[in-house]
């Protein structure tokens, strides 16, 4: 490089290496642009540095520090556009190990660029140099290789035929329903990266319908990555002005938001959906886990399923009483992650062929409980839960209802 090319990159580079092992542990990620996007910010920190400390300086004289801050707001404006406009580009933070591991390895890769970058090769041994040439390219095949799998190239590891596609988020639900190239999502789960992650995979932009069962958190936590990217938004009973605050801000980000209620009915694609709980001004169950909405949908290559949302015994028996199942289902999203608190003549009026749990690998409340198990494998349902099968996708054809997953144990499946 020209010799003022170089410095100009040598300064960045050189921050990001000292600085990397000692961010991953604040946050186990590194940035992709950091060292780009520092080389443009960089030109205006002097001046947003001297001028804002001379707009302090000037306190006492009101109408010179406000000049001064008025000038102080260019070049720090051209800072903060910079890191928004790197912050917002895709794939711009690259997973990383936690903790002092994750440290140590990226220090190591550290190293290796600088052995391959920095250093004249008379001073090293050729084996020591080729050995961190191939660390550094290794790192960045690793890097480039799994940015493209959680962005163009993820929808070639998921089947192409999927309707029904669970998310691997941990503990809560996520669950993506797709019909004739309609697209809803049950949930979001507790956190908007992994969200963000698993719509990437599937190459989903875009969000026909977004059901929010209910405002817990590992329900409704992830909800951010998705403001913006909705048509329609079904959801429960909200109970604090948080929620209400949620729910105004899809609205202004073009959402139809309406509140669910048993008896409405819609289509998605070639699929036909319905609302089966919560009742309209329900007494009963106002809110939370006992008012999630129900949602059932068929056809346009969809499995009958019946999601469940967080409900507890005591309305899956209002259910199961009502006889508005129209069993049996192809797949049953089984209740709060499958908690104990399970009304077994639900499961008995779905007759479900498959049951899907959403639950989190290691969680504190022991989800899925062994007698909630115990309970739809003795009706005949095959269990798939992400905890120990990852990501797991289901639909239908000729032979009946197919099932993939990741296989986080023992392998894809």
């Amino acid at each position: 490089m020209p010799r003022a090319l170089a410095l100009a990159f040598a300064v960045p580079l050189a921050a990001q290496l000292a600085c990397g092992p000692l961010l991953v542990l604040i946050a186990p990620t590194v940035p992709v642009y950091g060292v780009v996007a520092n080389l443009l910010a960089a030109p205006a920190a002097p001046l947003a540095t001297v001028l804002g400390l001379a707009a302090c300086l000037a306190l006492p004289l009101p109408l010179l520090q406000s000049g001064l801050a008025a000038l102080t707001w260019l070049p720090a404006a051209w800072i903060a556009g910079t890191a928004g406009t790197f912050a917002h580009l895709p794939n711009g933070q690259l997973p990383w190990l936690e903790g002092a591991g994750g440290a140590a390895l990226l220090a190591l890769l550290g190293a290796a660029v600088f052995l391959t970058v920095a250093v004249a090769r008379s001073r090293w041994p050729r084996r020591i140099r080729a050995v961190a040439i191939m660390l550094v390219a290794a790192a960045t095949g690793v890097a480039a290789g799994g940015a493209a799998l959680t962005s163009v190239a993820g929808p070639l590891t998921l089947p192409r035929e999927w309707s029904i596609l669970a998310c691997d988020i941990g503990q809560g639900d996520a669950v993506l329903v797709r019909s004739a190239g309609r697209v809803a999502l049950i949930d979001t789960g507790p956190d908007p990266a992994a969200l963000t992650g698993c719509l990437d995979r599937a190459g989903i932009a875009r969000l026909d319908i977004l059901v929010l069962t209910h405002f817990d958190a590992d329900h409704a936590g992830g909800a951010d990555a998705v403001v913006g990217r909705v048509d329609r938004l079904l959801h429960g009973p909200p109970t604090e002005v948080d929620h209400e605050l949620l729910l105004q801000s899809f609205a202004d980000a073009g959402a139809v938001v309406d509140r669910a209620h048993a008896g409405e009915r819609g289509v998605l694609g070639d699929a036909s959906w319905r609302v089966v709980w919560p009742r309209e001004r329900s007494v009963a169950f106002p809110g939370g886990n006992d008012a999630s909405v129900v949602w059932d949908i068929e056809g346009g290559g969809v499995p009958h399923t019946l999601f469940l949302g967080d409900l507890s015994a005591s309305p899956q028996r209002a259910i199961a009483a009502s006889r508005t199942l129209v069993g049996p289902y192809d797949v049953v999203k089984v209740a709060h992650h499958g908690s104990a608190d399970q009304a077994p003549e639900l499961y008995e009026a779905a007759d479900a062929a498959v049951a899907l749990i959403s639950v989190g690998l290691g969680n504190d409340y022991g989800h899925p409980r062994a007698e909630t198990l115990d309970l739809v494998t003795g009706l005949g349902a095959v269990v798939v839960r992400t905890d120990r099968d990852g990501m797991v996708a289901l639909w239908r054809d000729g032979a009946g209802v197919r099932v993939w997953h990741d296989g986080r144990v023992g392998g894809p499946g």
